[in-house]
């Protein structure tokens, strides 16, 4: 999302490399280079003049410690000002309703900015972290395709749905939705609205109908990242008439240059509480302006990718794995499910820029999602036995192996080398005198 962005900022810090102190003429030539990589990543005239004043006014007279360099300094200021530029602390969904009294969520948003599929990931997430009934309701009565849409999703992530085909007033369906959910003792109603091509007064007039009407505790509106500039300012054409609590920022998996994450705020005055990173129900991720700004800096963002981790964590599963290692009884059907375990994280790339380092590293490296898939069906073409025994695996099982996985002999007998040299390593660290001397080592290398 941000790799150009972050490309030109590392450039401009460049020109501090080497200094002994910051001065107001190199902090000069650094800002009129931030301020470009900020203009050619699309964020708002004016956001960036502000921000590089302000990033000005901090460095210019700060006393250098003899531990930290200059071009440290600038960064950790210009990381703090991206961070304060997003919104500075991460902003909660407000969640007070309860059963009998649900929490009503207003999705607002222009045609294909994924208004639709976000409100069914809003309800995924709510049901699978949260512990909540939400009820989707289908208020789009323009286009019988968005609800059919709708009610796609819903079975697809087994959340109910309220859905009135052949009705013509939204206001109506929206209330219906929440009189159900107060009598089925749902706790959270998502109403899907109608989407345009363009700002019109038809739909401004529809959706603020339905936001008197239905009195939400939150408004969301939704909008396409990759549209640029034309993202902030439909966000404040739609502020201005709604007045909403939120923002959410879909397709930032996708080729944008970032800059309607950094402007946004600044223009409406509204938090970034959502991201949407991909197609999947999973992806949708908490805006974290701190984090952000670690990524956009190239520091990674190792908090993120150890919560991913944690909600597919099964504690039980863990102590289990760990027993079966050491007593060396790891074997290929435990290895398929940690790569399940792994794919459930998300996007592969995405995950790797989450290391400091790692993403700069693999900026032009294209990792695919489907990069597990031969090591997938090289395991599945094993019989159980072979799975739980692979020293059974000979050579016309290899060979057998590889014809029904549509693989090589290569590449069988190197996943199973990889797999052997895995579980010695495993086996190798569950023992306490060898963890130890490991743990040495790595402190001496530090």
């Amino acid at each position: 999302m941000f790799d150009n962005l972050s490309d030109r900022l590392e450039r401009s810090f460049k020109i501090l490399k080497g200094e002994g102190k910051i001065t107001e003429i190199n902090v000069a030539e650094t800002l009129k280079d931030v301020r470009r990589a900020l203009l050619d990543a699309d964020v708002n005239y004016k956001v960036a003049k502000t921000f590089t004043d302000t990033v000005k006014q901090k460095a210019l007279g700060q006393d250098v410690l003899i531990a930290v360099k200059p071009k440290e300094l600038m960064v950790k200021i210009v990381h703090d000002e991206l961070a304060e530029l997003m919104g500075g602390d991460t902003a909660e969904l407000n969640l007070p309703g309860r059963a009998g009294q649900p929490t009503v969520i207003l999705m607002a948003g222009l045609n294909g900015s994924g208004k639709t599929t976000f409100s069914g990931k809003l309800a995924n997430m709510l049901k699978t972290k949260k512990a909540k009934r939400p009820l989707l309701a289908a208020c789009d009565t323009f286009r019988p395709a968005a609800m059919e849409q709708l009610r796609v999703l819903a079975e697809q992530i087994d959340v109910p749905i309220h859905m009135e085909l052949g009705a013509t007033d939204p206001v109506q369906v929206a209330l219906n939705a929440i009189e159900e959910a107060r009598q089925k003792a749902y706790d959270v109603v998502i109403v899907d609205t109608a989407g345009r091509l363009a700002i019109d007064e038809e739909l401004m007039k529809q959706i603020q109908d339905i936001r008197d009407a239905i009195n939400p505790h939150e408004i969301l509106f939704v909008v396409d990242a990759m549209t640029g500039q034309d993202a902030v300012n439909t966000a404040k054409e739609f502020n201005e008439r709604l007045d909403y609590t939120g923002v959410v920022l879909t397709k930032l998996d996708g080729d944008t240059r970032g800059g309607a994450a950094l402007s946004i705020r600044s223009v409406v005055n509204k938090p970034i509480k959502f991201v949407g990173t991909g197609e999947k129900m999973d992806a949708i991720d908490p805006f974290h302006p701190s984090r952000m700004a670690d990524r956009i800096l190239g520091m990674g963002d190792v908090i993120s990718l150890v919560e991913r981790a944690q909600e597919q964590y099964d504690e039980k599963e863990a102590k289990r794995l760990e027993e079966r290692i050491r007593k060396n009884k790891f074997d290929f059907t435990d290895f398929y499910n940690q790569i399940q375990q792994i794919k459930k994280m998300g996007n592969l790339k995405d995950l790797a820029s989450m290391i400091p380092g790692v993403g700069k590293a693999l900026k032009d490296v294209d990792i695919d999602d489907n990069a597990f898939k031969n090591i997938e069906a090289i395991i599945l073409s094993m019989t159980p036995k072979e799975r739980q025994n692979p020293a059974i695996l000979n050579t016309s099982r290899r060979q057998r192996i590889a014809k029904g996985s549509g693989t090589n002999i290569q590449e069988v007998n190197r996943l199973i080398k990889q797999f052997d040299q895995t579980r010695k390593m495993m086996k190798m660290m569950t023992n306490p005198a060898m963890a130890k001397m490991a743990q040495g080592m790595m402190s001496k290398m530090r």
